[in-house]
Parts: C-alpha cells; sequence; structure tokens
C-alpha cells in the first residue's frame, strides 16, 4: 500500500434492507473493494473498502455487508454503531422489500442519527417492475435521496455514493473525476425504459405525498 494510496478520508457506510435485494451484489460491482474486502468476526460482516476520486482527492466509503444476517431477524446494534452514512436497498420487482423500507430506517436512524442516507431500488433490468415510481415515496417523507439502480448492469452504480460524498464534504460542487474500476456488466438496461423510469419519477415527485401509511412511519 502505498502512502497515496491509503490517504484522503473515510466513511462507514451501512448497508441495509431485506435478503435477496442484491445488496452483496452491487458493493461486489466495485472491483478494488471486493479485493481489500475484510471479514470482521465479531459482527459477521465484510467490510468492502470502496475507493472514489473526486476533484478534492479521494474519498474511501468502508461498504459494511451483512453477509445475510438480516435474514434472522434485523441486526444488531454494532453493525449501525458509528455509521457515517447509509444506502437502503430494497427490490422493485418485489413489493414486499419496499414494506420493509420503514423498519429499516427506522433501525438505522435510532443508532445514527441524522446521517445522510439513500434509497436505492434495485433489479430495474428486470422487466417485471412491480413498486412503480409513484408507489416510491418513503425517501420524501423522510428527506432521502432515492436512485432507481441495476447492480448486474452497473446502472446509476455512482450516483448514491456521489450524493453521500458531497453531503458528508459538505460540497455540491463535488464530482467523481475518474470512474472506479467495475465488473462487467451481467445484464445490460435498456437506456429508454431507464429514460422513461426517470421522467416517471420526476414527475411522482410533483404529486402530494399519501397520507395513508403516516401512522407507522
Amino acid at each position: 500500500m502505498s502512502e497515496a494510496a491509503s490517504s484522503g478520508p473515510s466513511f462507514k457506510l451501512v448497508l441495509v434492507g431485506d435478503g435477496g435485494t442484491g445488496k452483496t451484489t452491487f458493493v461486489k460491482r466495485h472491483l478494488t473493494g471486493e479485493f481489500e474486502k475484510k471479514y470482521i468476526a465479531t459482527q459477521g460482516v465484510e467490510v468492502h473498502p470502496l475507493d472514489f476520486h473526486t476533484n478534492y482527492g479521494k474519498i474511501t466509503f468502508d461498504v459494511w455487508d451483512t453477509a445475510g444476517q438480516e435474514k434472522f431477524g434485523g441486526l444488531r446494534d454494532g453493525y449501525y454503531i458509528n455509521g457515517q452514512c447509509g444506502i437502503i436497498m430494497f427490490d422493485v420487482t418485489s413489493r414486499i422489500t419496499y414494506k420493509s423500507v420503514p423498519n429499516w430506517h427506522r433501525d438505522l436512524v435510532r443508532v445514527c442519527e441524522n446521517i445522510p442516507v439513500v434509497l436505492c431500488g434495485n433489479k430495474v433490468d428486470v422487466k417485471e417492475r412491480k413498486v412503480k415510481a409513484k408507489a416510491i415515496t418513503f425517501h420524501r417523507k423522510k428527506n432521502l435521496q432515492y436512485y432507481d439502480i441495476s447492480a448486474k448492469s452497473n446502472y446509476n452504480f455512482e450516483k448514491p455514493f456521489l450524493w453521500l460524498a458531497r453531503k458528508l464534504a459538505g460540497n455540491a460542487s463535488l464530482e467523481f473525476v475518474a470512474s472506479p474500476a467495475l465488473a462487467p456488466p451481467e445484464v445490460t438496461v435498456d437506456n429508454e425504459l431507464m429514460a422513461k423510469y426517470q421522467q416517471e419519477m420526476e414527475q411522482a415527485t410533483a404529486l402530494p405525498l399519501p397520507d395513508e401509511d403516516d401512522a407507522d412511519l
């Protein structure tokens, strides 16, 4: 490890969401993060250090991946402690994974108050999308950022990290100046469809928020 490689701030990023939403696939797209990952036996988690090069120098997200523990009903507080930012992931082909988002958010903010959080709807490459743009409202209620992503195709891979980096740096002019080394796409997305989804998300933000869920959020 050269000194240059180890310099720059690093931030603990807590990645949560139901099992099967593609969290591990997502972090493993970043090849250096996969190569340099470390296993923390006491927590039963893998930590992937994902480096991004910005116009203000290097920034590293130490992404904590659950290693499947969420299947046993939630995660221990140790997973969240000292988390500085978060990504909550659901699967746009599975409504139940979106219904779990408020629970993941509640667990996250109970331990990590006031951290920047991105909500990601994964698997937009799959033709049978079940969770449509107008149904995705939770981020608006809680002031989170939202992105459609497709881990297997690398679609929007950098978007959550760029948004978080800008929030953490307190600098809206921060940009990534070099693309990270990503695994080759396993699937390709339909660009026209992605543009349509983007338009639908933008239109949905103009709609009034539904209030039927407010009692349990």
